[in-house]
């Protein structure tokens, strides 16, 4: 039976403390290559800031970053850009190759947080 009371929505700016999950967070969303899923990450990661301080440092009020940044529409790469300089963080590029042997890691780390092991050639 229902006890009547209500869950708060999750809110992932509250487990956002160091720069490190910061940048974690911003580059799980950035390996989707989904702009919205992107923005509403980096909006995300501007909340745990302080949106105050991030509309300071950047220039633009509060309300034009939340609209920017919430995932509903595509801010322009210099909001992009100032927003990631207020939070002391920096985009870089790196080859594909790369990306897609940190994510081969991530799949095997998961693997073998459930005990399990990847396939070997010879198994196939």
């Amino acid at each position: 039976m229902p006890s009547g009371k209500r869950s708060k929505p999750f809110d992932a700016a509250q487990y956002l403390g160091s720069d490190e999950e910061i940048a974690e967070y911003l580059n799980e969303a950035l390996l989707t290559a989904d702009i919205d899923v992107i923005t509403r990450a980096i909006g995300v990661a501007a909340k745990a800031r302080g949106m105050t301080e991030v509309a300071r440092q950047t220039g633009l009020s509060r309300e034009s970053l939340y609209k920017a940044l919430s995932g509903d529409v595509h801010p322009q790469f210099e909001t992009i850009a100032l927003v990631l300089q207020a939070l002391g963080l920096q985009l870089r590029v790196e080859p594909a190759t790369k990306i897609k042997s940190r994510l081969g890691y991530r799949f095997l780390t998961v693997l073998e947080d459930f005990g399990l092991s990847a396939p070997t050639l010879e198994s196939l």
